[in-house]
């Protein structure tokens, strides 16, 4: 009898441990998808036209650094780059754009002047930046509002096709296409 009790305790024993095991795994998993979290806007790459219409309303020149918030492929911190002679910096939350963002710098021979942060743009810093660029949704522009309003004087703000709302009009756009793409200057 004393036998089977102590090899039934130890199987409980066992089963525990298995359980504990399974709930420390579970819990890792959970915090791990808790960090990862979804883009705010699905990727829709801005047309070269409306690229290069950004580029000129923000006067950008080789001595700018150009930050992408949400930079999909990187096709705006490249052509920064490639055509203006600026430093570029890619903020994406896609791993996977990522990727291909490096992948095109590499295509385009601009991997000494621009790269590619792995980031949620809320949390990123870009207080370097002279030139911002987006291509979100109002309210997301308006979520960066107060962060973009504290950049040095003369940073460019550049937005494809949305603006920031009545209580902050930009000082200029130009329909590209028929797609609007906006400026402002941090005063």
């Amino acid at each position: 009898m004393f036998h089977a009790d102590a090899a039934k305790g130890k199987e409980n024993k066992a089963v525990l441990k298995t359980i504990a095991l399974l709930l420390l795994v579970g819990a890792g998993a959970s915090a791990q998808v808790a960090r990862t979290k979804q883009p705010d806007v699905r990727y829709v790459p801005s047309p070269d036209a409306v690229v290069d219409a950004m580029m000129e309303m923000a006067h950008v020149t080789s001595a700018d650094i150009v930050y992408d918030l949400g930079s999909g492929d990187g096709r705006i911190p490249i052509t920064a780059a490639a055509r203006f002679g600026a430093r570029g910096v890619g903020i994406e939350i896609d791993a996977r754009l990522v990727a291909e963002a490096n992948a095109n710098a590499a295509r385009a021979r601009v991997t000494d002047r621009v790269s590619f942060i792995n980031q949620d743009l809320f949390e990123a810093d870009f207080t370097p930046a002279t030139v911002v660029t987006l291509f979100l949704l109002p309210h997301l522009n308006q979520q960066l509002m107060p962060a973009l309003k504290r950049l040095r004087p003369g940073t460019r703000i550049v937005s494809h096709q949305f603006d920031m709302g009545a209580d902050w009009p930009p000082e200029a756009a130009r329909d590209v296409n028929g797609l609007m793409v906006y400026l402002w200057t941090i005063k």
